[in-house]
């Protein structure tokens, strides 16, 4: 791969990075729940607001990267570091995508359940561009293949139970902080977890080719 191409790639991948983040805060302002990867720190950012959404999501991408770390040992490449800086940029994006956002009243509930259905669409679009980037995995999706690989584990097995893991600290954390009431998880996040890789596959289909071409053209 010539060095044109992963400099085009690499940007790519931080406009998905963009997108992506800005799904969360579209999702997020409908205040119906957010992804299940993201519930944990949506969790956070209502018990600790000190620090922003998109703090709490750096924080959160941070451990992911840790466990990362921990489970591959000598296995993990260097390169995968990378996700820092990235994590770092997707928190920034998430709190310039609730700034966004916050300029638009939400009132009712169809309009938060729209909310919803519209950050998840961009989120997917976002995951599509990364996809078609194929440079780096965000912490999430490199978590769950750090314990796919160690574990010999179907991949998309490992990511439900992964996505089920998320949403059920969520819900445990939100039931020790706020006196036995779920704040931050509902309905919103499940209708994320089925709509997200919906989008992907679709806008991946329509993207594919159209930028694969114009991440190999000299």
């Amino acid at each position: 791969m010539q060095k044109n191409e992963i400099l085009k790639r690499y940007t790519l991948f931080i406009i998905s990075l963009f997108f992506a983040a800005l799904g969360v805060a579209f999702t997020k302002r409908g205040e119906l729940g957010v992804s299940p990867i993201s519930s944990v720190a949506n969790v956070l950012s209502f018990k600790f607001p000190v620090l922003s959404m998109g703090n709490w999501l750096i924080v959160w991408n941070c451990i992911l990267i840790i466990g990362q770390i921990i489970i591959l040992r000598k296995n993990f490449r260097p390169l995968q570091l990378l996700q820092i800086p990235l994590s770092f940029l997707f928190g920034w994006f998430t709190d310039l995508g609730m700034r966004i956002c916050g300029l638009i009243t939400v009132n009712t509930y169809l309009i938060r359940l729209g909310f919803v259905v519209i950050g998840v669409a961009i989120l997917g679009f976002g995951i599509s561009l990364a996809v078609i980037a194929n440079v780096i995995m965000n912490s999430g999706e490199a978590f769950v293949k750090a314990v796919a690989d160690t574990a010999k584990k179907n991949f998309g097995n490992v990511k439900i139970a992964f996505d089920i893991f998320c949403v059920a600290l969520s819900v445990i954390l939100s039931l020790i902080f706020f006196d036995f009431t779920v704040v931050g998880t509902r309905e919103g996040t499940i209708i994320s977890a089925f709509l997200t890789g919906i989008f992907v596959k679709r806008f991946t289909k329509i993207l594919q080719k159209p930028i694969s071409s114009i991440l190999c053209a000299k």
